[in-house]
C-alpha cells in the first residue's frame, strides 16, 4: 500500500469506538469531535487541530503524513510498534506526547493515521533506511 496516495477517512462507527477507548482523555475527545465535524477526513481534521495548537500547516495535501513521518523514529520503536498493532489506546497517546512535542490533540489524529495506514506499512521504508 502506498501511503503517499492514501487518504484516510475515519467512519462514525470508528469515531465512536475511539471515544469509548479514550473517554478519560479530554483533548483526544476534542480531536475526535474535530474528525467528526470534518466528516471523518483525517487530513482536514489534523490541519484544523494543528492550527488550534499553534502549528502552521504549510500544505493542505498530505500534511498529516508528513507530521507522522516526522515522528517515525519514535512511532517505529519496537515497544510502540507492538502497542500500535493492538490498536489505539490512551497509553499510546501519552507515550507519543511524552516522546515528541505533539500535544494530545494532535497526537490523536497522528496515532489514528498510523493505525489505519497499518504500522507495518508505515514503518517499512523507515526500517529499510536504518538497516
Amino acid at each position: 500500500m502506498d501511503l503517499a496516495v492514501m487518504s484516510i477517512t475515519v467512519t462514525l462507527k470508528e469515531i465512536e469506538q475511539f471515544r469509548a477507548i479514550l473517554v478519560n482523555y479530554p483533548d483526544a475527545l476534542v480531536a475526535l469531535d474535530e474528525i467528526e465535524v470534518c466528516d471523518g477526513d483525517l487530513e482536514d481534521a489534523a490541519i484544523n487541530l494543528g492550527i488550534q495548537v499553534g502549528q502552521e500547516p504549510d500544505t493542505s495535501d498530505r500534511w498529516i503524513e508528513g507530521l507522522a513521518k516526522r515522528w517515525r523514529y519514535v512511532i517505529c520503536q519496537t515497544a510502540m510498534k507492538e502497542k500500535l498493532k493492538e490498536g489505539l489506546t490512551g497509553d499510546i497517546l501519552l507515550s507519543l506526547t511524552e516522546h515528541t512535542t505533539l500535544p494530545l490533540k494532535l497526537a490523536t489524529p497522528v496515532a489514528i493515521y498510523v493505525v489505519k495506514a497499518g504500522i507495518q506499512n508505515f514503518c517499512q521504508s523507515f526500517e529499510a533506511k536504518i538497516r
